[in-house]
């Protein structure tokens, strides 16, 4: 039966760590074999074995836990060293867990108008995130002072807790409760970032935009994100580009779509018209007879294409306008026109074989 360590120092089990150093002290300048002879160095080396158990808080709490602390540990049935030689390695850890983590990616919703998406741009805008602390640098600490080494893990991250089985002694890892796994512990924390290695502040971020990106698309802005805590890296930026709507344009893959208005005499005389694009103006022929929803295509003025050269189509269709309102004057000279081109007399026949609509149809068809 292995011996009891509080017994041999002749302090109780709460006994406070000075408690245990100042026992010691007394028994080894009483039971030194240079001064109380050879004799004594059996009973010398058990204190020894009990101080250096009971003053180390982790193989404390091993002992306390049922294992003996000293050399050759192990349980009643004798596996013990077995058992937590297999558990320890089960458990063990990789050391220290760093301060430093990755930060989190953010989004960003811009909105750009349509000559952005057409040409291309650079854009600039603001963002509200976390950047690393100017004044600590990341390292969470006041300036001139460094993390210290725990004294409760020896800065190993991690303890050992023994649990007595009927297999003897099992051995098992956990974080440090005391400085949470990283082995060390921050006693000044910087007093600009609380001691996390970063603040927040508002930073500009430029980013090109280029010609024909869709409405919705996400671009990624490698390390330009969060700031992560404990002087990590940062995370990734998202910029989501939408498409700002134009008073005129519509956008329709790579091309560009509007809507012509011209009065019905243009359309049946033809005419030219001065139109602005986002090229600048452009003489827009309309030629004679020309209808509505008629379109006019214009090459290369349309949006600039993403993963190929040149630019869409400028597709205009044109809305023939009907006077709603005429003069007596010109009253007459659609009348005239109507009775030279035979349209002044439109006969309605009602029939099985279509109707109003039909026998409309067929007169129009023979003008």
């Amino acid at each position: 039966m292995s011996e009891d360590y509080y017994e041999i120092l002749g302090v109780s089990r709460d006994a406070s760590e000075k408690e245990i150093r100042s026992a010691y002290r007394k028994l080894s300048r009483k039971l030194h074999p240079d001064i109380a002879g050879a004799e004594s160095e059996e009973e010398y080396k058990k204190v020894t074995v009990a101080y250096e158990t009971l003053s180390n808080p982790t193989k404390r709490q091993a002992y306390d836990m049922g294992g003996s602390g000293g050399p050759g540990m192990g349980g009643p049935f004798g596996f013990g060293d077995i058992f937590e030689t297999f558990f320890s390695a089960a458990g063990a850890t990789q050391g220290p867990v760093p301060r430093g983590r990755r930060g989190q990616d953010t989004l960003k919703i811009i909105e750009v108008d349509l000559a952005t998406i057409v040409f291309g741009s650079t854009e600039e805008f603001i963002i509200d995130t976390a950047v690393r602390c100017p004044t600590c640098d990341g390292s969470c600490c006041k300036p001139g002072t460094s993390p210290r080494t725990c004294s409760g893990c020896n800065g190993s991250g991690s303890v050992r807790q023994v649990q007595r089985s009927l297999l003897g002694n099992i051995m098992t890892t956990s974080p440090c409760p005391t400085c949470g796994g990283h082995g060390t512990i921050i006693d000044d924390p910087c007093e600009e970032c609380s001691g996390e290695g970063r603040v927040r502040s508002k930073r500009p971020i430029s980013i090109d935009i280029p010609a024909g990106i869709d409405h919705g698309t996400r671009i990624r802005m490698s390390n330009q994100g969060e700031a992560g805590p404990g002087g990590g890296p940062a995370g990734d930026l998202y910029v989501e580009v939408r498409e700002r709507p134009h008073p005129v344009f519509t956008r329709v893959g790579d091309d560009l779509t509007a809507t012509l208005t011209i009065p019905m005499t243009a359309a049946a005389l033809g005419t030219t018209v001065k139109l602005e694009t986002l090229d600048g103006d452009q003489e827009i022929e309309v030629p004679a007879g020309s209808q509505p929803l008629d379109e006019i295509t214009l090459d290369g003025l349309g949006v600039g294409r993403l993963h190929r050269r040149g630019r869409g189509k400028l597709r205009i269709k044109l809305r023939v306008e009907t006077p709603t309102s005429l003069s007596s004057e010109q009253k007459e000279l659609l009348e005239q026109l109507a009775h030279l081109r035979g349209e002044d007399a439109i006969e309605v026949k009602h029939s099985s074989a279509g109707g109003f609509f039909a026998n409309l149809r067929d007169k129009f068809s023979n003008l």
